[in-house]
């Protein structure tokens, strides 16, 4: 809800002009801050692709087993993104980061003393995955959201390219740590940077313009927040029946199931080990994967920029569709000469999470911009699932095969169903004689 910056005093009718904005918009200290949150907890996530071979060697684990650890992770990831949502709006978002932020350093500490596997699934499954999780996409979209009317597309892309920035700086030093001082000085490094953000985040991060008398920036009216949900678990399964009756959040989710099948799931957790199996080091793997996210910052901020200007529909056509064709031809690039391996890097990273804008943007406009937290969040839960799905199955059938040519070719042939899912986004309700998802959903709806 919006009013206007001019308001008229109790005692007459004069006007009073609230502050100008000023040069620096705190919006940017705020997106500033989240995209390292970001940056951080996706280095987190991105770990388990430096250890499932050396826990293998250590614990004599097979590949499903360690696989099931990182699946388990994925899911409560994603599972727990629609009551994040729902907590930050009622609690408050700094104050929820930083409680996570201290249960990441405690649990993460904790997997260096593991000696059987239930451990590995209790601390690294279940905690690391519902605490990453909580500060992940939805907290981006959640402070594009509230922060941002102008540069919202651009803002998504940069939060979103955090992913690829976490994996470009910790995946390169935390497998040469790995190789150098063994397994456990993985966890322990990613557990130190957690509890340092923990300062930063107590002394920048804030919950809405309105807590410091600012407008979203780009806005010419005040932003007057509406009272939250006294219970956020019952506002998030709410939103999860309201996105259940609609074709349009079907498709999306359905899509973004897709999503995660084809990145985090796979390649994000079983590039580096496939790439070991061929006779690359496991630095040098780690670096591949590295380099992926290097290009995925491009391609992601790039997308959001176009997500301003390009029906979104379209765009994630061609996203799946293109990274559907770079999956089927990685078998083929694998333990090939480098140039193959190269091209793929290259075109799969600018595709990576170049996905993620155009679906904030599309949910937004099928539920409403005060509902993108909590609808988004179960969007996200459908692509950790398809993350989850990924990661298990691959580790299987790489058990039951012994190779991992199988699982990437499956995973293109998904995202070639994909592009064809995403261009329906706005027809299927047309057709089914339903309000087209282009009308926000009112308010009332998750409260």
């Amino acid at each position: 809800m919006l009013v206007s910056q001019e308001t008229r005093t109790s005692k007459g009718n004069s006007l009073v002009q609230a502050p100008e904005t000023p040069k620096l918009h705190y919006a940017w200290i705020v997106a500033a801050i989240t995209f390292i949150i970001l940056l951080t907890t996706a280095g987190i996530r991105a770990t388990p692709g430096v250890l499932i071979i050396p826990l293998e060697r250590a614990f004599h684990w097979n590949r499903a087993e360690v696989s099931a650890a990182v699946s388990i992770n994925l899911l409560f990831y994603g599972l727990c993104g629609p009551f994040a949502a729902a907590i930050m709006d009622r609690f408050g978002v700094r104050r929820v980061v930083v409680s996570v932020l201290l249960i990441i350093t405690v649990s993460i500490s904790l997997t260096t003393r593991i000696t059987a596997i239930w451990q590995l699934y209790l601390l690294w499954g279940v905690v690391v995955g519902i605490s990453t999780g909580a500060t992940a996409q939805v907290l981006g979209a959640m402070i594009a959201n509230r922060w941002f009317v102008h540069r919202r597309g651009l803002i998504v892309g940069l939060l979103s390219a955090s992913n690829a920035s976490g994996q470009l700086i910790f995946l390169p030093i935390l497998a040469s740590l790995v190789v150098t001082f063994g397994w456990r000085a993985a966890p322990w490094t990613v557990a130190s940077v957690a509890l340092v953000l923990i300062l930063p985040v107590l002394l920048l991060m804030r919950d809405r313009p309105g807590d410091m008398g600012l407008r979203p920036y780009g806005a010419s009216e005040m932003e007057v927040a509406t009272t939250p949900p006294a219970n956020p678990f019952g506002a998030a399964f709410r939103g999860l029946a309201l996105g259940l009756r609609s074709p349009d959040f079907r498709l999306l989710a359905g899509s973004f199931f897709i999503c995660g099948l084809s990145t985090n799931g796979l390649i994000g957790t079983h590039l580096i080990p496939a790439s070991m199996e061929h006779g690359i080091a496991e630095v040098t793997a780690a670096g591949m994967l590295a380099v992926i996210g290097f290009f995925d910052i491009i391609g992601t901020t790039a997308s959001g920029w176009l997500s301003d200007r390009v029906d979104n529909r379209k765009l994630l056509c061609w996203y799946y569709g293109l990274r559907g064709l770079s999956l089927l031809a990685l078998p083929y690039a694998l333990g090939s000469s480098f140039l193959p391996m190269a091209a793929f890097i290259v075109f799969y990273g600018l595709d990576w999470v170049a996905t993620v804008p155009p679906t904030v943007r599309l949910t937004a406009d099928c539920f409403g911009k005060q509902n993108v937290g909590v609808m988004y969040g179960w969007i996200v839960a459908s692509h950790q699932l398809g993350s989850a799905t990924a990661a298990y199955g691959a580790g299987v059938v790489r058990t039951w095969l012994g190779s991992y040519q199988v699982s990437f070719l499956t995973a293109g042939l998904f995202c070639l169903l994909a592009s064809g899912m995403v261009i329906r986004i706005g027809r299927a309700a047309s057709s089914s004689g339903r309000t087209t998802h282009f009308q926000p959903v009112a308010s009332p709806a998750l409260s």
